[in-house]
């Protein structure tokens, strides 16, 4: 196995010579959710506080819902997420629950939130000769979260773009969401019993008046329509619920997805996942919007989400395991199946997959470089805490390849019964390429806030 690790050691070798070639693409967008994140590192001592506080009961933590009504579910979806090491955005509606989170909950740092104000710096910093981002809310406060880099844009509404740390539209109101992060091993007390967090995660918990009903800022269609795009990378579809007219904004935002495929027919358009609560919110996306896109992203969680709506039955068998990876290509190849994107990629901890069509404009040889970028850069995010200098891009280059993420290909490639298949990262099934890569893992990553986004989105820009 040592020499496993290796092999892939060498691969990664041609990682700098990758983040070069980013250069040559000349124009990125990013839409539809741009906010700015609370971050907040949570220790399990002081999270048994807050649940004393609020009077939580284990009658309370039974409680199926998601949404965030009262203190006790705010409280209560943290330690859904601790316990159980994974990561959920759950909504708040009511501006009395999102002052009691300012009040009790405060912040460690600010910092740019929302896939596509994540995205566009991460974009910007990597060297796209343009990068443009859709913003809802775009006052002092927001701009400041943006690089300052004349590669990375904003438009007002009349479609003007300008320096996004620059544009400052004094009458927006600042979207603020909470991430609640916590560690690996911390131990949360409750009752007469200790919860082990087996995973570094967080948990998000979102007040949001303009991205959660996802409106949209006309000068950017504007701005988009006259310049066109090379990679156009959407979420924040995950942010709708039904009851709030959800269904009605995913179907008016197909005719605009049309339009673009018809105005720029070499772009490439990327859908995010992310959490997505809502379960008729879910489907829609999955049933209306994946089938249209390029491609579609997501991590081991939203998977499974995704999975639960298109196959009941094979999410009910998969649930209660503990998932390796032979697992999760079956539930990649199962929604490849249910959506048919052309391509499809599946990030989890130590490994990234990418499903694609025989016929996709990326060779999975690229794929496969756009990829060990990403797990490079992702890495380096995780252990500095922020990516936002072009000499912190490489900051985990050379480091070893984990453990686990060798075990993960090993065990996928013992699952086709293709041994060249852990050492190459590179096969076919069924009509189509199969890309796989061990990733850097970082034990005490300072950040996991955008990890996902910064996975995929540097995974597809960086395939060169």
């Amino acid at each position: 196995m040592a020499d496993l690790q290796k092999i892939w050691q060498q691969a990664y070798d041609i990682v700098p010579a990758q983040l070069e070639r980013v250069k040559e693409v000349k124009c990125a967008a990013t839409a539809f959710n741009t906010n700015i994140d609370a971050v907040v590192k949570i220790s399990g001592k002081r999270l048994s506080k807050l649940a004393k506080s609020v009077s939580l009961s284990f009658e309370d933590l039974q409680n199926k819902k998601t949404r965030l009504q009262t203190p006790r579910d705010v409280v209560r979806g943290i330690i859904k997420c601790f316990t159980l090491g994974i990561a959920e955005e759950w909504l708040c509606e009511d501006k009395k629950i999102y002052e009691w989170m300012r009040d009790n909950l405060r912040y460690d740092r600010l910092q740019m939130g929302g896939q596509a104000g994540i995205v566009a710096n991460v974009l910007a910093v990597l060297g796209v000769q343009k990068v443009c981002a859709h913003t809802n809310s775009h006052p002092r406060l927001q701009a400041e979260q943006f690089l300052n880099m004349p590669n990375l844009l904003a438009v007002d509404e009349q479609g003007i773009p300008c320096c996004a740390c620059a544009l400052n539209r004094q009458n927006d109101e600042p979207l603020v969401h909470w991430i609640i992060e916590f560690d690996a091993g911390d131990v949360f007390e409750f009752g007469d019993g200790e919860y082990v967090c087996p995973k570094a995660n967080r948990f998000i918990a979102t007040y949001d008046t303009a991205n959660i009903e996802l409106k949209i800022n006309d000068g950017f269609l504007q701005y988009l329509n006259r310049n066109g795009f090379d990679y156009l990378i959407l979420s924040g579809y995950h942010n709708l619920t039904a009851g709030r007219g959800g269904l009605e904004r995913i179907a008016a935002t197909i005719p605009l997805i049309n339009e673009w495929k018809r105005l720029c027919p070499k772009g490439i358009i990327h859908l995010e996942l992310a959490s997505t609560q809502d379960k008729a919110v879910r489907l829609a996306i999955l049933r209306d919007l994946a089938p249209l896109v390029h491609s579609v992203g997501m991590n081991d969680r939203e998977a499974l989400d995704a999975l639960e709506v298109l196959n009941p039955q094979m999410f009910a068998a998969l649930i209660k395991k503990d998932l390796h990876a032979a697992d999760l290509w079956q539930i990649l190849l199962e929604l490849k199946a249910k959506i048919h994107t052309p391509r499809m990629q599946l990030h989890f901890y130590g490994m990234y997959l990418t499903l694609q069509d025989k016929n996709f404009a990326i060779t999975p040889e690229a794929e496969k470089r756009g990829m060990m970028l990403a797990a490079t850069v992702a890495a380096s995010k995780a252990g500095l805490g922020n990516i936002e200098k072009s000499e912190n891009l490489l900051w985990a280059q050379g480091q070893e390849i984990g453990q686990r993420a060798v075990d993960n290909l090993q065990n996928l490639a013992d699952f086709l019964h293709n041994p060249e298949f852990v050492v190459s990262g590179l096969t076919t099934y069924e009509n189509m390429d199969l890309i796989a890569v061990p990733t850097i893992l970082v034990d005490k990553p300072k950040t996991l806030v955008g990890m996902g986004d910064t996975i995929s989105s540097v995974s597809l820009v960086g395939a060169r």
